[in-house]
């Protein structure tokens, strides 16, 4: 993925559905369908993996390695206003992403090494559907703008299977040919529709 402005939107869609979190609704326990891994118990924690993975970017970018980097990234990214430390990483990760170009470059991650157009593909996919899957979770619309699910449809479309297969998205689920490309957009990536 050489389209950087695909992750601003996806990023800062997600953000826009973190502002909308309910101070009640930080601590609701999450399904077993949002915990892909044991840390993830509840939506503060899902929101606080969403901000590492965000703080992360620029040193990803840079070609910095985990042993590199450390542990400075552990622990609890949000603060006493969550809403706005969400936002803070999602700045510095668009920030990074924004004045980054060399898209062939080999980039380090906890489960290989790939192209930095790969990774980006990776967490676009990740802040673009955990938007939809947050939104979903505190019972919000995401009104996500169009050219969003244009964008989002187009990077994941071509590779759908392909991370089916590897177990990011669920079975596909039957979406009306000519429904509306964001119903098709959710029905690709195996998310019942929200509306």
């Amino acid at each position: 993925m050489r389209k950087p402005e695909v992750f601003v939107q996806a990023d800062r869609g997600l953000a826009a559905v973190v502002a909308r979190i309910q101070d009640d609704q930080w601590d609701r326990e999450l399904p077993d369908t949002m915990r892909w891994i044991s840390q993830l118990v509840t939506l503060r924690d899902l929101v606080n993996h969403h901000a590492r993975d965000d703080a992360w970017v620029p040193d990803v970018l840079a070609g910095r390695t985990i042993d590199e980097v450390g542990d400075q990234y552990d622990g609890d990214l949000l603060g006493a206003d969550p809403r706005a430390g969400f936002a803070r990483w999602v700045e510095i990760a668009v920030d990074a992403v924004e004045r980054f170009h060399d898209f062939d470059r080999t980039v380090h991650l906890s489960y290989g090494d790939f192209p930095a157009s790969e990774y980006l593909l990776h967490v676009t996919v990740f802040r673009g559907m955990g938007l939809y899957d947050i939104a979903e979770f505190i019972g919000v619309e995401p009104r996500v703008p169009e050219e969003t699910v244009t964008a989002l449809y187009e990077v994941i479309a071509p590779k759908a299977q392909d991370l089916r297969e590897m177990g990011v998205f669920g079975p596909e689920v039957e979406v009306e040919p000519d429904a509306p490309l964001e119903d098709r957009l959710l029905g690709l990536t195996g998310r019942n529709l929200i509306r």
